[in-house]
């Protein structure tokens, strides 16, 4: 009997990743390339999808085919996700009218914000929606593209997101998955887990993907996509989903009470939960099957962040590091092994692109406070992982106040290979992070979902029971006693500037 491949590519932020499965989720082969994400202007964040998202697609595609000695017969399903939610206006042809708008890193969307929230009334969106309305909503940058570019608002076949171009250009289907779609607020009602019947201030119904959930099987490839990725026409194609919830689901973060926090260019948490569940903080909606649900959260900054520290701080680190071939980030973090918890009270409030959850502020500033002449950058750099973890901290207070146990968190993402930084978040947390021995990412979790989408595996449980744990990161108490403090100052110092940060 032949052996079923599986295959998942993730287009990230900065970086996208394919992987190719057999049938027991064993990885066979991995290739990665990276790409830009374009700033245009403060506060703007947006990707080309022909020239980043499919070509990316296709590269990865075919050098997994072709250095795999698969044939492509043999590969019987393939799932993508994307960096979610993100607008892309198309035409008929799929062709794009603009670069995409990306998540909530892009916070250009204000006044519509505002706009929206006068409109319908901030507490009636939030309980209509679950959610409030934040840079994270689709809904709101469709809108901006209406107010301020109403030449290719006219012109717009389709409003997408990133997923359902990629699939799309796959099987001709447009469709998203109802995790992504409960990003586009207020558009989504979660009662329905559909789209509202009344649109009209956005677009109309038919401008929008069907909904469906992650492991559905939309098509098969088309022979035109075949020619481009070098998959079969006979592949079958799955709904796929966001790259946060592709890479909870890749290290089993799918029952209630476990808890998945990303460490990339921004942090993304998931949380799965029982029931459905809103708090204005956070980001309520459907989870990745039927009777799941799940609490999502995201900050800004974190990767992007210590990049921009990198860039601006330590140009002679990383140089050096570079000749060296060592890692430049390894380098920064073993320059500070001796910074003490605390950072000798520099405190870093991480808000260098407004800030997502628990605030919701895209007029947040980024601010380093505390300083005085003895302190010195490594004591800057530390605080910078501080300060994301005060955030994430945050976070796990929201939960407890709404009494959602956490029974497991799992840290996945890029930084995770920053030990200290994981250190630190644990201590400020007092939590227990574990790492999968697996550590492909969203990639991984895309074809684990088209494995589960044609039976391979029978249940999200089956699935479960192939991700087998690295590590465990346990918290220092001792330094998390100390950290108490220093969180609620870097709650305070928010608090006391915010007046300030939102004057123009």
């Amino acid at each position: 009997m032949k052996t079923r491949y599986f295959m998942g590519i993730d287009i990230g932020t900065y970086e996208s990743k394919g992987a190719v499965i057999d049938e027991r989720g064993k990885v066979i082969m991995t290739y990665s390339c990276p790409h830009v994400m374009e700033t245009p202007k403060p506060g703007y964040a947006e990707h080309d999808a022909e020239a980043t998202w499919w070509k990316d697609f296709c590269e990865i595609s075919r050098k997994l085919i072709e250095d795999s000695g698969i044939e492509p017969e043999e590969i019987e399903a393939v799932g993508c996700s994307t960096i979610a939610p993100c607008c892309l206006p198309v035409d008929e042809k799929l062709r794009p009218l603009r670069k995409a708008i990306l998540y909530g890193v892009d916070v250009r969307v204000g006044e519509e914000i505002e706009y929206l929230e006068n409109t319908f009334g901030k507490e009636e969106l939030f309980q209509k929606c679950g959610t409030p309305i934040t840079s994270q909503s689709a809904g709101a940058k469709l809108l901006w593209i209406k107010n301020h570019e109403p030449d290719i608002y006219a012109k717009t076949y389709k409003f997408i997101t990133g997923s359902t171009y990629l699939t799309a250009k796959l099987t001709g289907e447009f469709v998203i998955d109802r995790y992504t779609a409960a990003c586009w607020t207020p558009m989504y009602n979660i009662g329905k887990q559909d789209w509202e019947e009344d649109l009209s201030l956005f677009c109309r119904r038919d401008q929008l993907a069907e909904c469906r959930w992650s492991d559905e099987v939309i098509g098969t490839v088309t022979p035109a996509a075949a020619a481009e990725t070098g998959l079969s026409v006979h592949t079958k194609v799955i709904t796929g989903t966001a790259d946060a919830s592709a890479e909870a689901f890749s290290v089993g973060v799918m029952k209630p009470g476990d808890m998945m926090v990303m460490y990339g260019s921004s942090i993304f948490i998931i949380h799965v939960v029982e029931n459905f569940t809103k708090d204005r903080r956070l980001w309520a909606g459907p989870y990745l099957f039927p009777g799941t649900y799940s609490m999502a959260a995201g900050m800004s900054t974190s990767g992007t962040l210590t990049r921009w520290y990198k860039e601006q701080f330590a140009r002679d680190v990383a140089a050096e590091a570079e000749e060296r071939g060592q890692n430049a980030y390894e380098e920064l973090a073993k320059r500070a092994e001796d910074i003490p918890a605390g950072s000798k009270g520099v405190i870093v409030l991480p808000y260098f692109s407004g800030e997502r959850t628990p605030i919701n502020d895209v007029k947040a500033k980024g601010v380093i406070f505390g300083l005085n002449v003895l302190h010195t950058r490594e004591h800057i750099y530390q605080a910078c992982l501080e300060g994301i973890g005060y955030g994430i901290a945050q976070h796990f207070d929201v939960f407890e106040e709404r009494k959602i146990e956490t029974k497991k968190v799992m840290a996945v993402g890029g930084g995770t290979k920053n030990e200290k930084w994981i250190q630190i978040v644990s201590d400020i947390c007092g939590r227990e992070q574990k790492e999968a021995e697996e550590t492909i990412g969203a990639a991984y979790g895309d074809a684990l979902l088209a494995a589960l989408s044609v039976k391979v595996f029978r249940t999200p449980d089956e699935v479960n029971e192939i991700i087998k744990i690295r590590k465990a990161v346990k918290p220092d108490m001792e330094n998390h006693e100390l950290y108490r403090p220093l969180k609620e100052k870097y709650t305070d110092l928010y608090l006391a500037t915010r007046e300030i940060m939102h004057r123009d």
